[in-house]
């Protein structure tokens, strides 16, 4: 332990077999809560490097339970984010996996309940009557019938255990970890397509890097600017205004790195060149997961417009277009608008409930 803290100490990045020692000895329930966050407090000083992040990425998915996902012709890809951005917004990627599926793309989607937001990925789905529990069989077969499914990360990373305490020690001081920006890279089913969420910009750049690192044939990652000044902080929630979003944004210009086999490009997005209206916050944002389930299901049927609608069609038409299922952002658009309309992303919510419940 004293070798890699010197090396943290001094700045030194690390050699993938210097993370995995450091995996180990952080997983290591032998080692006092305050030894191992002594650990990722010195390389939260030092910064991770874009290949230490792989690196992370392939240590723990190789702790991590495997799921077998059967070729396909359709493309296989994760929507999510890191969370983080305390922003208090309705669950935009949960329903952006079924209008995306309904489109014809596979979505995997990796995720855990609400931390700093009342209802997560998980806790929505569930007051959606969509079973989550799923092992990797039940998984794998469930998105074979429905499109998409969710991996619910607890089950996906029992490792992920051993580290609760310590992460939990850190946070209560106010400290982030390397474990605050790994979530939408632990995908277990490697999905070679990703739209994934950062809640800080100067993260963009680096999952750039990191994507490109682990080889997915395209990704984009984005960060989303949210207007300054104080609006209403919902019940529960720490809400930061101004600190952006871990999303695709419609109330300001996104920021996106791509990378697109060995190429790699940094632009921005302004949701009103599409003609979408830039929103209040309070329009975007979510309420409990009861009742992000009704709206989600009102959404998806076609019978709710506005702003969480136009945010849900502006995030598919990202994720489309990384897909490869589009040209560009106006056509995806388009398509994602029409999946709602036609009712086949509801159909794809109604197929995974059957399909969890029936496996």
């Amino acid at each position: 332990m004293e070798g890699l803290l010197e090396k943290l100490r001094a700045r030194v990045d690390l050699t993938g077999s210097d993370v995995a020692a450091l995996c180990a000895m952080l997983l290591d329930e032998a080692r006092t809560v305050e030894e191992r966050a002594g650990l990722l407090r010195a390389l939260t000083a030092k910064g991770e490097t874009p290949a230490e992040l792989a690196c992370f990425v392939r240590t723990l998915l190789a702790r991590a339970r495997k799921i077998e996902i059967p070729a396909s012709g359709a493309p296989l890809m994760d929507v999510c984010g890191t969370g983080g951005d305390r922003q208090g917004l309705f669950n935009i990627s949960t329903a952006v996996m079924f209008v995306v599926a309904a489109c014809g793309v596979r979505v995997a989607k990796h995720g855990n309940r609400g931390i700093t937001s009342k209802s997560g990925g998980a806790d929505v789905l569930e007051a959606c009557g969509v079973r989550i529990e799923l092992d990797p069989a039940q998984a794998a077969k469930v998105l074979d019938q429905a499109g998409c499914v969710f991996l619910f990360a607890p089950l996906y990373h029992p490792a992920f255990k051993a580290i609760a305490p310590v992460r939990k020690f850190l946070a209560e001081q106010g400290q982030a970890t390397v474990f605050n920006k790994l979530g939408p890279l632990l995908n277990p089913a490697n999905p070679p397509y990703q739209l994934a969420g950062v809640f800080d910009p100067a993260m963009v750049a680096t999952y750039g890097a990191v994507f490109a690192e682990l080889g997915r044939t395209r990704a984009w990652a984005v960060h989303g600017r949210a207007p300054r000044g104080v609006g209403r902080e919902p019940e529960g929630v720490d809400r930061q205004p101004g600190a952006g979003l871990d999303e695709m944004s419609t109330l300001g210009v996104t920021e996106v790195h791509s990378v697109d086999g060995l190429s790699r490009a940094s632009f921005t997005l302004d949701a009103a060149e599409f003609g979408i209206r830039k929103p209040a916050i309070e329009e975007l944002l979510g309420g409990s997961a009861a009742e992000n389930a009704v709206r989600l299901d009102s959404l998806l049927r076609g019978r709710a417009e506005g702003a969480i609608a136009d945010m849900v069609a502006w995030n598919a038409a990202g994720a489309l277009v990384v897909a490869g299922a589009c040209a560009d952002v106006g056509s995806g658009l388009d398509r994602a608008r029409e999946a709602i309309r036609s009712g086949e992303a509801a159909a794809r919510l109604d197929a995974l409930r059957a399909a969890t419940r029936a496996a």
